[in-house]
């Protein structure tokens, strides 16, 4: 069974915000690495190469239904920020707004009968709560250390112990 033109438009504007969003954690990777702070900037730069393969995840599968990929145009991104916890900040509101846009394309797939649709797209429900969940614990910790020098260099190392291919930061 193929995808409907609405359901096709719609993950068509899914993988547009899951290559927006590898655009997005780019440039806090950059913005961190400019900062000297390379835990910060290695964490920005894997969850870029994560949001990287949420796209592929999406474009294969519209691909596989018979679907046509119609790639959008990319907006740069903010760039610099005033803090560690205002990059974190936009970060997680960005998360936000990657999981209000899968809940409605979820949604769409439920109100059209596409039960296809249904297995891929609870994977990535249950992404973002981990996703969302991840960015806000490292806000509440970057907002407990403050401008702290010793504690933002604790927090970076730690960053910088993310493994390569874990899920935001596991």
């Amino acid at each position: 069974m193929s995808l409907s033109p609405s359901l096709e438009a719609a993950f068509n504007s899914q993988i547009h915000i899951e290559f927006d969003s590898v655009y997005a954690y780019l440039q806090l990777s950059a913005d961190f690495k400019e900062r000297n702070l390379d835990g910060f900037s290695s964490w920005m730069h894997l969850q870029s190469q994560e949001e990287w393969e949420h796209a592929m995840k999406f474009t294969e599968f519209l691909l596989s239904r018979g679907g046509t990929v119609r790639l959008q145009a990319i907006e740069a991104p903010l760039s610099g920020f005033a803090t560690p916890v205002e990059a974190f900040e936009r970060a997680l509101a960005h998360e936000q707004r990657v999981s209000k846009s899968i809940h409605d394309l979820y949604a769409r797939a439920m109100a059209e009968s596409d039960f296809a649709s249904l297995p891929l797209l609870q994977w990535f429900v249950n992404e973002q709560v981990e996703e969302e969940a991840t960015v806000a614990g490292i806000v509440e910790r970057l907002r407990m250390v403050g401008a702290e020098p010793t504690g933002l260099l604790f927090m970076d190392r730690e960053l910088a112990a993310r493994a390569g291919g874990g899920r935001g930061g596991s």
